[in-house]
């Protein structure tokens, strides 16, 4: 009877590894680490760093979000990374972006690569705080609630800043395409 006691009163978060709770989003963390040090090696870094970060605390996880948990840590990681000056300042080459995909036509291929391009090209004027809210919500595919719990704000902040974030992105967008538009037609007057 005592040993059902015991059982009852433990607490979730203690029945939880962490390899249960921080390995299944390894991927994610690198993904968000490579979005914003914009260095895939700087990235691989981060996470390596805020992996040991958890592990180090993993007896502060409470439970509940694991993902949420970690990816704040990873966060937290780059803006520790950026601020003790270590983020490269050259652009790295990018093997995927320069790697030929077979499977596709050359016309579609030139259509992909010219609108991840313009992608890159727009979120770089999208600000900071509201570019990792796109980048969490709409390439990692978090919750509102998931946000709140990364970015450390009121769930009506997320939904603000994301609303903001994408009005940015639009207006980013067009003023690439307006500018893009107006060099073709310089190009084809000379």
């Amino acid at each position: 009877m005592n040993d059902e006691c015991v059982r009852t009163n433990v607490d979730p978060a203690m029945t939880e590894s962490f390899a249960d709770v921080v390995l299944p989003h390894l991927d994610a963390a690198y993904r968000l680490a490579r979005w914003l040090t914009r260095n895939e090696h700087d990235a691989e870094d981060v996470v390596q760093e805020a992996s040991l970060r958890a592990l180090r605390y993993f007896r502060t996880f409470t439970g509940g979000n694991g993902r949420a948990w970690f990816l704040r840590i990873v966060r937290n990681t780059c803006y520790g990374w950026r601020a003790a000056g270590r983020q490269a300042a050259t652009d790295p080459f990018d093997e995927e972006r320069h790697t030929i995909d077979r499977t596709l036509d050359p016309e579609s291929l030139a259509l992909q690569t010219d609108d991840v391009r313009l992608l890159e090209r727009a979120m770089r004027f999208v600000p900071d705080r509201h570019r990792q809210l796109l980048e969490l919500r709409e390439l990692e595919g978090l919750s509102y609630r998931e946000l709140a719990d990364v970015m450390e704000m009121p769930i009506g902040s997320v939904m603000s800043g994301l609303s903001r974030g994408r009005q940015a992105l639009r207006k980013a967008l067009n003023e690439q395409l307006e500018s893009d538009c107006s060099f073709e037609m310089e190009r084809g007057r000379r």
